[in-house]
């Protein structure tokens, strides 16, 4: 574990590089609908880092393929610094995936961060297909409660600018919280985390992927 004082120099220096590198973030249409959608998620284990990707056909749900690396963590979580963290196991999944999907889902924040760049749009600016921040808890902003039935949502405002939405993935259950990580569009975003939810809160990705992160050994 790093010292205290080299780590909150780097953490300062990351919140900084948020800020910029969050200009780098574009929101554009896909070219086309996904034919592959894939889930990333990081367990933690006895001082390790497990990231687990899945890869499933869209909107069939079916599995193409699936991967998971474990390595070291070196620094504690930081709310809105998840990148510290969660990035270099999620690059080491991402190298190690025999197939790579069209588009990817994270769970967690994208735009939908106080410097409008969570691990999403961190993660999206490293990759090349776009990214979907997906998380199960909101960082910041406040909505409207969406309607109660599958496919509602309502938009996640933060000082009046729109950041994400808050999307009912099944009738009469919370809301996830859907925001862009980069090469997307956020109505683009939470059409497909919608649609790749077929049974379960979680989009079928997200939850693979979660699943194999914490049964990996």
């Amino acid at each position: 574990m790093a010292d205290q004082g080299g780590f909150d120099s780097y953490a300062g220096a990351l919140a900084d590089m948020q800020r910029v590198m969050s200009g780098f973030v574009r929101e554009v249409p896909l070219d086309h609908l996904p034919h592959t959608i894939g889930g990333a998620d990081v367990h933690y284990r006895f001082g390790k880092a497990v990231a687990a990707m899945a890869v499933l056909g869209f909107p069939d749900m079916q599995q193409v393929t699936e991967v998971s690396v474990e390595v070291p963590m070196p620094w504690p979580y930081v709310p809105g610094l998840l990148s510290l963290r969660e990035l270099p196991p999620l690059l080491a999944a991402w190298a190690a995936l025999p197939t790579r999907p069209d588009v990817l889902l994270c769970d967690a924040h994208g735009r939908a961060h106080p410097r409008r760049f969570g691990l999403a749009s961190h993660f999206g600016l490293m990759v090349p297909i776009p990214v979907i921040g997906c998380a199960k808890r909101k960082l910041i902003g406040e909505y409207v409660e969406p309607g109660r039935n599958r496919g509602d949502f309502s938009w996640l405002l933060d000082s009046d600018e729109r950041v994400g939405a808050a999307v009912r993935t099944q009738t009469g259950i919370r809301p996830v919280y859907v925001s862009v990580g980069n090469r997307i569009t956020l109505p683009e975003a939470v059409y497909l985390v919608v649609k790749s939810a077929t049974r379960y809160r979680l989009p079928e990705p997200l939850r693979r992927a979660h699943a194999l992160a914490s049964s990996h050994h």
